[in-house]
């Protein structure tokens, strides 16, 4: 995933929701009930742990029983550390006390709660990036470090895989085109990482490529659930016990029951949280109703690259920030220029505009003589029905529909819309060619470039090439 674009839009639940679904996570709620637990005789080993005497209490504390009891209250009080719940006071001593930060839990704003969440969070994922304890014991050399080569584990790539495993699952979850909040299967998510996009049937070894990434993925989201980042059905042991019974390193994915092969799913909370670290890590990662309280100009820019539910909740939310009419002479004044980036400033103003009322109309009357915004503002009339209004003319109409097109063309690219537009008008106006290439519009010659690439009628897109190269030397260029 690049950071050199832009990833979609997000609609973030409410901070206040998102703060109380962070202090009900399994692992936070733990942590702070260890943090508020610790008192002058609670004492920690060198590395920040508690001892293991007093693993009993916390696990009692925590309501743990079983096996797994000691190593839960070991995490919840290692998350509280790394949160900062909780602060040692005297290393040598191993004594501890109950950091500032716990009482942001209670007494701090829903963005405090949050803060102390993601650095809980940030613990979570560093632990997931490790292998399991037993491997590191066996992997310590005489001198007390780590040999990494005989885990073979590369700590700085198992945390690069995960953060893009991570990053994938966010973009699946925030795209129009995604699951949305559903759930992810397994399968899909490692293989997004392992099997090239151009790769037709994967070959054997890249499927157990994407096995081992499957099973890794397993352990990793076990661990990731408890903070609330995921919801995860786990992968099915059943299906680990045939492949080993088979003495397989993989085993083919049943498209019939793809659940019995785990599914992943972001949870609100853990959008906000994967959003965090990527505007951290620099990606561009808009959210809806960041550009409320920005200018019209900033609006309609910078929703050019919004799909268009993204873009209508985006405007709507500035849209209730306004007085209608005020707005509409402000999205209109924003909609003028004559830059590349003109054309989709003007669709997205009168997509915006689709929203005010007839309380606007004074606005769009006012600019029905302007070159630019005539052709928007005959429109946005004529579909309300408002008396009055001045026919266009023939200039302004093949203006509109070159700005019309443009905008289309920047907004979609060679979509199979744009095609059929292009065939519409083609078809349509038998000499619209012979009269488009003459309009006095920055973006003719391209418009034209475009018909003549897209129509799918040889003799069409000959027509329509000729024109561009008439506008070209008409422009100068």
């Amino acid at each position: 995933m690049s950071d050199s674009s832009p990833l979609p839009p997000v609609r973030l639940h409410p901070e206040a929701e998102l703060a109380r679904a962070a202090l009900s996570t399994t692992l936070l709620s733990r942590a702070a009930r260890l943090a508020r637990w610790a008192g002058p005789e609670t004492r920690v080993d060198a590395g920040g742990s508690l001892i293991e005497e007093q693993l009993p209490a916390a696990a009692e504390l925590l309501g743990l029983t079983g096996d797994l009891a000691a190593a839960l209250a070991s995490e919840a009080w290692r998350t509280a550390l790394d949160a900062g719940l909780v602060e040692i006071v005297d290393e040598e001593a191993g004594t501890v006390a109950t950091a500032e930060d716990l009482a942001l839990l209670t007494q701090g704003s829903p963005h405090d709660v949050l803060a102390v969440w993601l650095a809980a969070l940030e613990s979570v994922l560093a632990d997931a990036s490790v292998p399991d304890l037993d491997g590191l014991v066996e992997a310590m050399d005489a001198g007390g470090e780590v040999d990494f080569s005989s885990l073979d584990w590369d700590p700085e790539a198992e945390a690069d895989f995960l953060d893009g495993v991570l990053g994938n699952l966010y973009l699946l979850t925030v795209s129009a085109d995604g699951p949305g909040e559903g759930p992810v299967p397994l399968p899909a998510l490692a293989a997004s990482m392992i099997v090239p996009g151009d790769m037709g049937e994967p070959t054997n070894d890249v499927l157990e490529q994407v096995s081992d990434a499957m099973m890794r993925l397993d352990d990793q989201f076990r661990l990731l659930e408890p903070i609330g980042l995921v919801e995860y059905q786990p992968l099915d042991e059943e299906l680990m016990s045939d492949a080993e019974d088979a003495e397989e390193s993989s085993f083919a994915v049943d498209d019939t029951d793809v659940s019995r092969y785990g599914m992943v799913r972001l949870t609100p909370l853990g959008v906000y949280g994967l959003r965090a670290r990527l505007l951290e890590a620099g990606f561009e990662a808009p959210a809806v109703g960041e550009l409320a309280d920005k200018g019209a100009d900033v609006l309609l820019d910078g929703t050019s690259a919004f799909p268009p539910a993204a873009a209508h909740a985006e405007t709507e939310q500035w849209l209730a920030h306004r007085e209608p009419l005020l707005a509409a002479r402000e999205l209109l004044a924003a909609a003028r220029g004559g830059d590349a980036g003109a054309p989709l400033r003007r669709l997205r103003c009168q997509q915006a505009l689709s929203l005010v009322g007839m309380v606007a109309e004074p606005a769009l009357r006012e600019v029905l003589d302007d070159p630019e915004l005539g052709g928007l503002a005959r429109v946005w009339l004529s579909e309300r029905g408002a008396s009055d209004v001045p026919a266009p003319s023939q200039d302004l109409v093949f203006w509109l529909t070159i700005d019309t097109l443009a905008a289309q063309l920047a907004a979609e690219g060679n979509s199979e819309e744009l095609q059929a537009l292009v065939e519409g008008l083609a078809s349509q106006h038998s000499g619209f060619f012979a009269a488009a290439w003459r309009v006095e519009h920055p973006a003719t010659a391209d418009v034209l470039e475009a018909m003549g690439r897209l129509h799918p009628d040889k003799r069409v897109a000959k027509e329509a090439r000729k024109a561009a190269f008439k506008a070209r030397s008409q422009q100068g260029g």
